[in-house]
């Protein structure tokens, strides 16, 4: 019997029997749904955390000064190492082949006032350089210079979520704002940014000069961070290591461990990747256990209607259908209803993750592989839940299946 002619008395078998198909096809089609939309939800949480990452800057290598415990016959504290200063960045732009530019900074959370409001927000003294290592592009006004940096002029750029605290809808380019006690004039606001992989807010900020920062607000010497930004993506690693053994050499550390650490975004992306990947593998793979559940329904209603055709099969073999016709039909059957729901189900996870992405719970990334995966896995399970079928219905005698009746 020709391949065509079973499939089509496959689909109308199927047709006849159309409550006990559709409760099969059900089965499928909520198993390749939930694949479909727990692995896009899988990637779009990987492509924001990425996007937050990459976000922060471009080829960013973050040196943090260390963090040393003081023990005084009192319960353990930690305290910023003063060892890091503005010379160590200097050394760092000029003295690392691998390194473009750096940018100093202190970092501290203080109050902001304008008029009657106050705000708590991150003041962040730094150089111009960090606008672009950091990529804070300005939305109005504009950002300081390197004079104004060594003029300790007080200016100050405002990030969004910091113009919404203190100014609701009044343009702040030209007003004066208090930090902490000192006046500064507004002379930008950063574009947004939203928030980082820690969940901070980065446009909740103020950024000042560096100089104004270090003696007119907190009268320090000494840097909180480095910005450093690498020459090329492929050299943060190298940028790393010479930045490391600038710093330890600098700071005369010999034997002692590093008073500083450092983050490579390069590293942090592939961390934050592998972990989202082995997340979304993880919430695939559990969605998978729903088409193996969708495969003993198929295998059960395929049981069922070798039992109800028992003498149909008789009849076929008396007619001279061969073992392997039976066990044929019985596949395209099973193979029907898998595709089928197959199809239904990538249909459906797609319009359940575009429905939830506008809604605004995640970005719509939507898995083609997966989904193409997916509907191809349903068929296999479809086939192979319909082999012990098959089977049972080709081992039946003519003579036996036909008295059956």
């Amino acid at each position: 019997m020709k391949l065509s002619r079973n499939i089509l008395l496959s689909c109308e078998i199927l047709a006849a029997h159309k409550m006990r198909t559709l409760l099969s096809v059900i089965g499928i089609v909520v198993g390749i749904a939930t694949v479909v939309l727990m692995v896009s939800a899988g990637r779009g949480a990987e492509r924001e955390i990425l996007d937050r990452i990459r976000a922060m800057g471009t080829n960013l290598i973050t040196i943090n000064a260390g963090q040393t415990r003081i023990v005084a016959g009192r319960q353990r504290q930690t305290s910023t190492v003063t060892t890091m200063t503005i010379a160590d960045a200097e050394a760092v732009a000029l003295e690392c082949p691998a390194v473009r530019r750096a940018a100093p900074a202190v970092v501290r959370r203080l109050a902001v006032r304008w008029d009657d409001t106050n705000t708590n927000t991150s003041v962040v003294g730094t150089t111009p350089e960090a606008f672009g290592i950091r990529e804070f592009p300005i939305a109005s006004g504009r950002r300081f210079d390197a004079e104004e940096n060594r003029g300790r002029r007080r200016v100050a750029v405002l990030g969004p979520t910091t113009v919404a605290n203190l100014f609701d809808d009044v343009d702040p380019i030209g007003l004066q704002i208090r930090i902490g006690r000192v006046p500064f004039e507004v002379i930008g606001v950063t574009r947004p940014k939203g928030v980082d992989i820690n969940g901070v807010d980065q446009d909740d900020l103020v950024l000042v000069p560096l100089e104004a920062a270090m003696r007119r607000l907190l009268n320090v010497t000494h840097l909180d961070a480095i910005y450093a930004q690498a020459e090329e993506a492929d050299l943060l690693d190298r940028a790393e290591g010479e930045i490391r053994a600038l710093l330890r050499d600098r700071h005369r550390l010999g034997d002692r461990p590093d008073d500083f650490t450092i983050q490579n975004q390069a590293t942090l992306l592939e961390a934050e990747r592998e972990t989202a990947q082995s997340m979304t593998l993880l919430i695939g793979s559990v969605a998978g256990i729903s088409l193996l559940v969708g495969g003993i329904g198929i295998l059960a209603v395929m049981l069922i209607s070798v039992r109800e055709r028992t003498h149909e099969i008789g009849l076929r073999r008396a007619l001279g259908a061969t073992r392997a016709d039976i066990r044929v039909q019985f596949l395209l059957e099973s193979g029907l209803i898998a595709g089928a729901g197959g199809v239904v189900g990538v249909l459906a996870g797609v319009a359940a993750v575009v429905a939830v992405a506008r809604l605004g719970y995640w970005t719509a990334v939507i898995s083609w592989p997966a989904a193409l995966g997916g509907c191809a896995f349903s068929i296999a399970v479809g086939l192979i839940f319909g082999i012990y079928p098959a089977m049972r219905a080709a081992a039946l005698e003519p003579i036996e299946a036909l008295r059956g009746e």
